[in-house]
């Protein structure tokens, strides 16, 4: 018992604070996220293309772009033209459609052009726009997701919002936007909360182990507590008394009020920083990726690949699915027209938007074997997963234990859940943002419930923060 309360006294003495910081901060967090540019976003801002200055060549650019491992192909006009964007699992690089040249963003004024033209197409007032920074890291562009793009010029509206946009200096898309309000709210809550200093987070290794391991401490310091809670209550007349007074009083009776929320969410917040540690990570296996590995023989594109883009669109892709060709023009956030370059491309050709089942089940027979024709993942699924276009369907491929998410628009694999994925679901996503169905389709009520929840342990945190101070405070004037 003596060891125990030693334990909890200095790691409370120790993390008090943090876990106050924690919950505050989550708070913020539900309402403001990290700073992303939405699909809405992205697709508004691009320059709808002009069909007549082809024809345009894709198996070229794969060619021209030194990519060998091309899976996918998309089209977009640039202030300066367009320009091919080719993906592979070997990174990302674009070549003008007119000459195949590399299209690589070279200057700060050629930046500043896309950025404003992007935000036009937006409707902004680009009069006072500036080139503000050109790098590799900044507190916003940490994540892994921007590696493909840098460096990355950051230009500023000087707006009213004080709108920031980032280009890539790889592809010459904007691959982020920023507000005040958003970096501002975020300094006191993603950034705080993740504890993602631009020095410590550009290094993913260091960031990763340093804020799972506190995450592990502040666990134990969660469970002494609770253990000791339960222990220390005493039972007279049939209710139930805590043996302590004062501040040390409130903390013990706050604590075992909502001792199973914060050990759930002290928990849950642990595993958010699993990456694949206890639990599978969602890629696919390497089995899966060979299987599905073969690069795309772009040579062999149908000659009519290029043809009969759509006046509308505002970017076209090439992608390979089940050795079968296509292409999707996006003439919306959510509107496409998807055509099947196997059967060719002619005026009679059958207009559709999305893969149907028969598509996916080819596709992921590739992978997995015994599986089910696909279904549709509603919006109430247990699991659900939406797609980057709103209304596109996403199809579920059960192939045994194992889940495939494919993306009824574009044919990418977007999750794979085996059951220990889906058991992460449960015990990461669920009880760290009260993520259950029930909840989700009632925001107001989930939001309510995250804020009363997280208030508490803030109240609660704070009360371990007053004796932990009191406790230094003796300790060193002796």
């Amino acid at each position: 018992m003596r060891a125990l309360i030693l334990l909890h006294r200095w790691l409370g003495v120790s993390f008090s604070l943090l876990f106050a910081m924690w919950f505050s901060t989550g708070i913020v967090m539900h309402f403001v996220p990290f700073p992303g540019l939405t699909e809405a976003k992205r697709i508004d801002g691009l320059t709808p293309i002009d069909p007549s200055q082809g024809p345009y060549d894709p198996p070229a650019a794969v060619n021209a772009s030194g990519i060998k491992d091309a899976t996918r192909v998309r089209l977009l006009w640039r202030s300066d033209g367009p320009v091919y964007v080719v993906t592979g699992r070997s990174g990302v690089s674009a070549v003008r459609a007119d000459d195949l040249t590399n299209a690589a963003i070279k200057s700060a004024s050629s930046a500043l052009m896309i950025a404003e033209a992007a935000a036009r197409q937006r409707g902004r007032n680009t009069s006072q726009a500036a080139l503000v920074d050109f790098a590799n890291y900044d507190q916003w562009t940490v994540p892994n997701g921007f590696d493909r793009h840098r460096p990355l010029y950051r230009i500023a509206l000087n707006d009213n919002a004080g709108t920031e946009l980032y280009v890539s200096s790889v592809t010459g898309e904007v691959v982020l936007d920023t507000t005040r309000r958003e970096r501002a709210w975020n300094y006191v809550g993603s950034v705080t909360h993740w504890i993602y200093p631009t020095l410590l987070r550009r290094s993913h290794g260091a960031w990763d182990a340093t804020v799972w391991s506190l995450s592990l401490v502040a666990l134990i310091a969660a469970i002494s507590g609770g253990i000791l809670g339960i222990l220390r209550v005493k039972i007279a007349r049939w209710r139930i008394v805590s043996p302590y007074s004062g501040w040390q009083k409130w903390h013990h009776v706050l604590g075992l009020g909502c001792m199973t929320f914060v050990l759930t969410w002290i928990f849950s917040g642990w595993l958010s920083m699993d990456h694949g540690r206890l639990f599978s990570t969602g890629r696919l296996s390497a089995a899966e990726t060979a299987a599905i590995a073969g690069t795309p023989a772009w040579e062999r594109m149908s000659a009519h690949g290029a043809q009969s883009i759509s006046a509308h669109a505002r970017e076209v892709e090439w992608f390979v699915l089940d050795r079968k060709f296509y292409r999707r023009d996006r003439t919306g956030l959510d509107a496409q027209r998807l055509v099947s370059l196997d059967s060719g491309v002619n005026s009679s050709s059958p207009q559709r938007e999305f893969l149907d089942p028969g598509e996916i089940i080819a596709f992921v027979e590739r992978v997995a074997s015994g599986c089910n024709v696909p279904v549709i993942v509603h919006a109430d699924d247990n699991y659900a997963i939406a797609a980057p276009m709103p209304n596109a369907p996403v199809y579920r491929s059960v192939c045994g234990g194992v889940w495939f998410h494919i993306d009824g628009a574009s044919g990418a694999i977007l999750e794979r859940l085996d059951p220990s994925r889906r058991a992460y679901r449960w015990f990461y996503s669920a009880l760290h943002t009260m993520d259950f169905p029930i909840l989700s389709a009632r925001p107001t009520l989930r939001s309510a419930l995250v804020v009363i929840l997280c208030g508490f342990g803030l109240v609660f945190s704070l009360t371990g923060v007053v004796i932990g101070w009191r406790r230094l405070r003796l300790q060193f004037s002796l």
